[in-house]
């Protein structure tokens, strides 16, 4: 008989779900999980969430704590890593620029250091929105309508419409341009970050997000942010109501998890993600982004969407933290660890 986590994991054929679904879901579920003692988490970070990422870090330091893991925090305040000789493996916490940019991934590569989340190119392709506008296109995903504009370029999108910069989380210089009066202020904004620019049309209606991982989907979230805008000030600031799971039509939620799981598959995704979404008036998701590294703050989404499938937050920090891996020679070979030269546990679910 399956336990209860595992009767959460795989979709049925009876679900509801499409059958393309199910062999979707099927061709990506299958993984080696490591099992480490040894391990530190990545905080802090040279980018622009920073502050998040610190708030993060000490949370999932005591989540794997109470998991019974031996924990080291690192706070990295520059582009190098430098860990202590008896690491095992790495929890990457870091939000922004060195930490989803596949930056922070490639060096851990190098230095044959299992980490959680997704490969240096996958969180590269997550992270650049350009790049993953380009990957929704390409595998048929619906998004919003988008443009790429430079310092002195207007936008032929109909207001209204939303700006942002492509390589940028935390919605830190996005902005809902609703008239042109707010449509310089916004650009300038964007431009503090990137000399680049995505603009997209702005998708009337709801917000959801579904978190993965290993190979479980979680709960739908819907996010009820004041003046249906989830900018910075509503994540942080407090006042948005977050619905898990949430009350949406079991065709939209079908959809919203069919697109998860295939945007997961498209950009090359592995371990954990959360992808959000705007859904329309008649019930049609957009698939806005996928974060690689998505929170783990007091407000964070994937820790709510866990709660609500019975998973606490140690038995969360945990699951990710057996994911590890890293791109090129097996990690399961003796000496993968960082110096720890045993040969790590595996079993395949």
């Amino acid at each position: 008989m399956r336990d209860a986590a595992e009767a959460r994991r795989a979709p049925r054929e009876n679900d509801g779900l499409n059958g393309g679904f199910v062999k979707l879901w099927r061709r990506i579920g299958k993984r080696t999980m490591a099992l480490f003692r040894r391990v530190a988490v990545l905080m802090g970070g040279p980018s622009s969430e920073r502050e998040v990422s610190l708030r993060s870090g000490r949370a999932v330091a005591t989540g794997l704590r109470d998991a019974g893991y031996d924990v080291t925090e690192v706070d990295l305040a520059g582009h190098e890593i430098d860990l202590p000789p008896d690491v095992e493996a790495v929890f990457i916490a870091l939000h922004g620029t060195f930490g989803e940019d596949g930056d922070a991934q490639a060096i851990l590569d190098s230095q044959r250091i299992p980490y959680t989340g997704s490969g240096a190119a996958a969180s590269r392709a997550a992270f650049d929105k350009i790049l993953s506008k380009q990957a929704f296109d390409e595998g048929g995903i619906a998004t919003p309508a988008y443009e790429i504009i430079r310092a002195g370029e207007k936008s032929q999108l109909d207001l209204p419409v939303v700006v942002k910069p492509p390589r940028q989380g935390s919605s830190i210089g996005v902005h809902r341009v609703m008239d042109e009066s707010g449509w310089e202020a916004a650009i300038a904004d964007a431009l503090v970050y990137d000399d680049e620019v995505l603009v997209e049309s702005y998708i009337e209606g709801r917000e959801l997000t579904v978190g993965i991982v290993d190979d479980e989907l979680l709960p739908l979230v819907e996010i009820a942010a004041p003046d249906a805008w989830y900018d910075y000030e509503a994540k942080y600031g407090g006042g948005s109501q977050y619905l898990v799971p949430a009350p949406v039509e079991e065709a939209v939620a079908d959809r919203c998890r069919y697109l998860t799981v295939r945007t997961f598959e498209i950009l090359g995704c592995r371990g954990f993600a959360r992808v959000d979404f705007r859904v329309d008036g008649i019930g049609q998701p957009y698939t806005l982004e996928l974060n690689s590294i998505p929170g783990f703050t007091e407000t964070s989404l994937l820790p709510k969407a866990a709660a609500a499938a019975g998973m606490s937050f140690s038995e969360l920090c945990d699951r990710i933290m057996r994911t590890a891996s890293f791109d090129g020679d097996e990690f399961t070979d003796t000496g993968a660890g960082a110096g720890s030269g045993r040969r790590h546990q595996t079993h395949v679910v």
